[in-house]
């Protein structure tokens, strides 16, 4: 069965950044966050993705097919949810539907008058009456009413409230009961993939630091607590990243289970979170 995204050595250059050999697979019926801190690159790969911006190398295959040379059909089934609204504001929500809607050829109207309900969205309304949240749950409900295998979705929930996360979280969720369906979802709020994350990948100054299953993470990682005395009279080579405080240390550590039988009761091992993952890698070598 072929990946439902497939990037293999994808280069993008630019002046002061560059892409560099970014490689990444989603199967179907999975969720893979996409983290990173801002500049990292995840909007970049994104544009790429849909071939909104012209790739310097690599390659990009959607349901097995290369992104460009099959744009049109690949476009058909898949969904994006993005971090702006690019709608037009002075028309209505139904006015908008009606402009994207003959786009898909397997638009589904049923479906979009169900979510319109489902979603509390009022068709009357002009696009630039409705909150930051309300325009995300049109971006869906225009998402999946054309049946999309593959959502992909960058920085989503940037900006929306508690309750509001919590509901696209909740939807997506839903959708993922299909087996059929991918969901691809950027974002630099980590604590919403701790919920619904099948799998993580970390992108940091352009490359990819770590794409794996965020069990694998949550198994092997670990936040080890210590005396100063420790990273002093020991190699700290297998530390990824360190914060020294007047107490002691706290550092990021890859495999938890070498440590606790290297250093015994000398230290505490705690389960670290997507954000401690993210922040210890991104500064790492650097003292706090």
């Amino acid at each position: 069965m072929e990946p439902i995204l497939e990037i293999k050595n994808l280069r993008k250059e630019f002046k002061d950044f560059s892409l560099k050999d970014i490689n990444l697979t989603l199967e179907k019926g999975f969720i893979m966050g996409f983290i990173g801190p801002n500049g990292a690159g995840k909007s970049t790969t994104i544009k790429l993705i849909l071939n909104l911006m012209n790739k310097d190398g690599g390659e990009i295959k959607i349901f097995g097919k290369d992104n460009i040379v099959y744009e049109r059909e690949v476009k058909n089934r898949i969904g994006f949810v993005l971090d702006e609204s690019h709608y037009y504001e002075e028309i209505t929500v139904q006015e908008m539907k009606s402009i994207i809607a003959p786009f898909y050829e397997r638009w589904d109207e049923g479906a979009f008058k169900k979510y319109v309900k489902d979603f509390g969205l009022s068709m009357d309304k002009k696009i630039k009456e409705l909150s930051k949240g309300m325009k995300m749950k049109f971006s869906l409900a225009i998402a999946l009413s054309h049946n999309a295998e593959l959502l992909i979705m960058d920085e989503p929930t940037s900006g929306l409230d508690p309750v509001v996360r919590s509901e696209l979280l909740d939807i997506l969720s839903d959708l993922m009961q299909d087996e059929n369906k991918g969901v691809f979802f950027s974002t630099h709020i980590t604590s919403d993939l701790d919920k619904i994350a099948d799998y993580i990948t970390f992108i940091n100054n352009g490359e990819i630091i770590l794409s794996t299953t965020k069990d694998d993470i949550m198994e092997n990682f670990g936040l080890v607590k210590g005396p100063k005395e420790l990273i002093r009279s020991n190699n700290s080579n297998g530390f990824i990243g360190i914060r020294e405080n007047q107490y002691g240390f706290e550092a990021l550590v890859q495999n938890k289970e070498e440590f606790r039988k290297l250093y015994g009761d000398k230290i505490v091992v705690e389960k670290p979170t997507l954000e401690d993952i993210m922040v210890y890698y991104t500064r790492r070598g650097i003292n706090a």
